[in-house]
């Protein structure tokens, strides 16, 4: 891959079409980095949300389903899509996509970049971590977060200096206009309401949302006419309704389903709460702390690498609604503390969790793999 006047062409592989926190960083860091040098193709198992965003963002997006037992049509549908578009590099996300790509880069020739989001990838079963050390061999794995590739390396035996660390990052936040926040309140019917908590991420177990419904009877309790924003979709929905009905707080829910307008919806929430069980790093959280929003969040995964506790924000443990709510109320009722975090958090984002330096990054390992510079593949080291 050489580096030059013309643009080096990276294929993306996505094994999910979204809309999660990988898929959506998935998007961001492809419409980065094909401004540039780099020129983006963004290759999915499947139509869907992912498609749309890559589409809107001007990146060459192609949808090639994989069916069959081996999947040939597939394969033979991206190798040719790799020789007619030169393809240099590969760029995986996810486990199947990974394996997928491995595949590929093997049958082209192509270095190949493997980035792990996540810890939910059965990494119990012997035969993925097998494929996991095949693919370290061959390729650059990239963690999202140090806790991540401590995992990787711990659960699959991969020696350290196979996995990279490169935090995801986000663009700064646009401010929202007061007037354009109190109109979103209203729409909402929540002007007047303190204090508005707000969590955003897809309705999945491991999101752990039903800690933080089962934590709000407290909040409530000091605050009657507090408010919680649930911002996502996803199969406890219908769950999460019956506990707060069951609690008796379903006048104090919004379920707002998936949101285009995050950003200003995070404007009219006074705390972010991010209640999850099991994080690489975590978008919305880097999000929402990139808006000035104070957050409590769970102490898990890359999050206590986010969150500098007691500096930026609270970490509690998770699946711990008690300890949820007590730091909920220790910040709420302290707005000199929430004032700081705000402040503390944005700063923090920006000078360590940037987009402009995820993008670099992701460059600086391309231009290490192109041929001629004796890095190109780890395989037989």
């Amino acid at each position: 891959m050489t580096v030059g006047t013309h643009r080096t062409t990276v294929l993306h592989l996505s094994t999910s079409s979204g809309p999660g926190g990988a898929e959506r960083m998935i998007s961001t860091l492809a419409a980065a980095l094909n401004q540039g040098q780099v020129r983006v193709i963004v290759g999915l198992f499947r139509a869907g949300w992912l498609q749309t965003e890559c589409e809107r963002f001007g990146v060459r997006t192609i949808v090639i389903p994989i069916a069959g037992v081996l999947g040939l049509q597939w394969f033979l549908g991206y190798w040719e899509l790799i020789r007619k578009e030169r393809v240099a590099l590969i760029h995986a996300h996810e486990f199947s996509a990974i394996m997928c790509g491995w595949i590929l880069a093997k049958m082209a020739g192509v270095p190949l970049v493997a980035t792990v989001h996540g810890k939910n990838y059965f990494w119990e079963k012997w035969r993925r971590r097998v494929a996991y050390r095949l693919v370290s061999r061959y390729g650059s794995l990239v963690a999202v977060s140090a806790d991540l590739k401590r995992f990787i390396c711990d659960k699959v035996g991969i020696e350290e200096g196979r996995v990279h660390v490169i935090y995801n990052g986000v663009a700064a936040a646009q401010p929202v206009a007061d007037e354009e926040a109190h109109t979103c309140k209203a729409e909402l019917a929540i002007v007047g309401r303190y204090p508005v908590l707000g969590v955003v991420g897809s309705l999945y177990p491991v999101k752990g949302h039903r800690f933080l419904v089962s934590a709000m009877p407290e909040i409530i309790r000091r605050w009657p006419r507090a408010v919680l924003l649930v911002i996502g979709r996803g199969e406890l929905e219908a769950s999460l309704k019956a506990q707060a009905e069951q609690l008796g707080i379903a006048d104090n829910i919004r379920f707002l389903g998936m949101r285009s307008d995050v950003p200003r919806l995070l404007s009219v929430l006074d705390v972010f709460v991010l209640p999850s069980l099991s994080e690489g790093l975590s978008l919305a959280l880097l999000e929402a702390m990139a808006s000035g929003q104070p957050v409590v969040a769970t102490a898990v995964g890359g999050n206590p690498e986010l969150v500098d506790q007691g500096q930026t924000g609270f970490l509690v443990a998770p699946e711990d609604a008690g300890s949820l709510a007590i730091k909920l109320v220790e910040l709420l009722e302290d707005p000199l503390m929430m004032h700081r975090f705000s402040a503390q958090g944005a700063t923090r984002v920006r000078e360590l969790f940037s987009l402009e330096q995820m993008v670099i990054q992701y460059r600086a390992l391309y231009a290490s793999l192109s041929p001629g510079n004796g890095e190109g593949s780890h395989e037989g080291v």
